[in-house]
């Protein structure tokens, strides 16, 4: 599949890439919760995930956990 195949936009994830969201789709990762399961290690093994893309969503988890008014 071409990465220009793959959705710009899954589930509540940032965007971080199309080679990146295909990587996550490809291990049927498409939530922040599915993300949260992994190790940093974990995702840097996966092939189009890489420390920008790692950083987003450690953001995007660290965000999610905030509480809100």
């Amino acid at each position: 599949m071409s990465t220009r195949d793959v959705p710009r936009h899954i589930g509540d994830l940032p965007f971080i890439g199309r080679p990146a969201n295909s990587a996550l789709l490809a291990a049927g990762i498409t939530t922040l919760d599915e993300v949260a399961a992994y190790g940093v290690d974990e995702l840097l093994e996966l092939h189009g995930v890489g420390p920008k893309a790692v950083r987003i969503l450690k953001e995007a988890l660290a965000d999610s956990e905030e509480p809100r008014p």
